[in-house]
């Protein structure tokens, strides 16, 4: 399977590119802080996807799509913290796609467990 061909794949860089923009506007004093914490882990679902399709082995696959969809519930988190804190909204349209992305990982994953019992 091709991470470039995987619409959740896709879906995660638009998700990367909205969580860049939102943080973009937080307050200086949190570019160390919830700023980085935020796009580092924006950045590593998109990424995590692309490193469990590249590997061999169905085991590794899974172990990258699951880190994606701690990823994706740690992102969550963190955005409903920043707009707790006032730092930005987390607006109807990105809680949106957070969710979207996170159901889609949960459907690529039983399609990889899927097709590893059809082939054991």
């Amino acid at each position: 399977m091709y991470y470039k061909d995987l619409e959740v794949w896709k879906e995660a860089r638009k998700l990367v590119k909205e969580v860049y923009q939102l943080t973009s506007d937080f307050p200086k004093s949190e570019v160390y802080g919830l700023t980085s914490q935020i796009n580092r882990c924006a950045v590593s679902i998109p990424s995590n996807i692309a490193e469990g399709c590249a590997r061999f082995s169905d085991k590794d696959t899974k172990k990258f799509i699951d880190i994606a969809i701690g990823s994706i519930a740690e992102l969550d988190t963190q955005l409903i913290l920043a707009d707790d804190l006032g730092f930005g909204e987390y607006n109807t349209n990105l809680s949106n796609l957070v969710n979207k992305v996170g159901a889609l990982l949960q459907g690529l994953k039983k399609y990889v467990d899927n097709d590893y019992t059809k082939r054991t």
